[in-house]
């Protein structure tokens, strides 16, 4: 599990529920369903507005993937997985890889080993991954872009009900004190999209944003190796080139594997 999700859940509601009893606002305000109606079922039909059925589906599926924790090989794996194929290609040829291609588990890099396993061109092999690359990253920028509109449109819904409520708190101006509480009601509508939108939403998408791009520089780093892998390099080489994907402080740790 994502431990940086689950903890900016729960410090994010905490935060505002204690903030508002330092503040002296009971947290009783909150019970308003028609706030709740106003912020979480007006952002909902924003997104049915702004996306097709098919990209709204995948809403759940989205929310689990900010709360599950990294799947893809590490970069130091990486580094010795390529180098100890290196290896073999060296010593037994392009075409003995073939018995370790079973036991990849990413689909991509699968795909990329059998085309040069099966001796096609260089410019094919990069041209292919680079543009199956190319779809996934438009397909990640889409996912997350309904977490991010939902992140633009709760404040300003907070701000609708908090008009909408206003209408009604100045419609019956007769009795003082149920007016301040009127008044009240109304920005709780303010509240909940301001918090959802700007606790939820919006770091949610940064937070696939990032996962994205990291699975995308393994991906590069993926290619990288495959390609060198088809040239010839030997494992020194390799671990040159792939060595400059992992931060400078992490490369010491991972260096020596390789080279004949």
């Amino acid at each position: 599990m994502e431990k940086s999700t689950v903890i900016g859940v729960i410090l994010g509601f905490i935060s505002v529920f204690v903030g508002m009893i330092l503040k002296g606002a009971p947290l009783t305000a909150l019970n308003n369903p028609a706030a709740f109606l106003i912020i979480i079922g007006g952002t909902f039909a924003c997104l049915f507005n702004a996306f097709p059925m098919d990209q709204v589906k995948k809403l759940p599926t989205l929310f689990k993937l900010t709360f599950r924790a990294p799947e893809a090989q590490s970069k130091a794996e990486l580094v010795k997985l390529f180098i100890e194929l290196s290896q073999i290609a060296r010593r037994e040829g392009i075409l003995a890889l073939e018995n370790k291609v079973g036991e990849i588990q990413d689909p991509f890099f699968r795909n990329g080993l059998s085309m040069v396993i099966d001796g096609m061109d260089p410019d094919f092999v990069s041209d292919v991954l680079d543009a199956e690359l190319a779809v996934m990253e438009s397909r990640h920028s889409e996912a997350r872009s309904v977490f991010t509109q939902a992140g633009t449109y709760a404040p300003t819904l907070g701000v609708l009900g908090a008009v909408v409520g206003l209408i009604a708190a100045l419609a019956d101006l007769s009795d003082v004190n149920k007016l301040g509480h009127a008044i009240s009601a109304a920005f709780v509508a303010t509240i909940l999209g301001i918090f959802t939108g700007y606790v939820i939403w919006l770091p949610l998408a940064n937070k696939l944003k990032l996962k994205s791009a990291e699975e995308i520089g393994i991906k590069r780093m993926i290619i990288e190796g495959i390609l060198s892998l088809q040239a010839g390099d030997s494992p020194t080489a390799i671990e040159a080139k792939l060595m400059v994907f992992i931060p400078q402080n992490e490369r010491e740790a991972i260096k020596g594997g390789g080279g004949e």
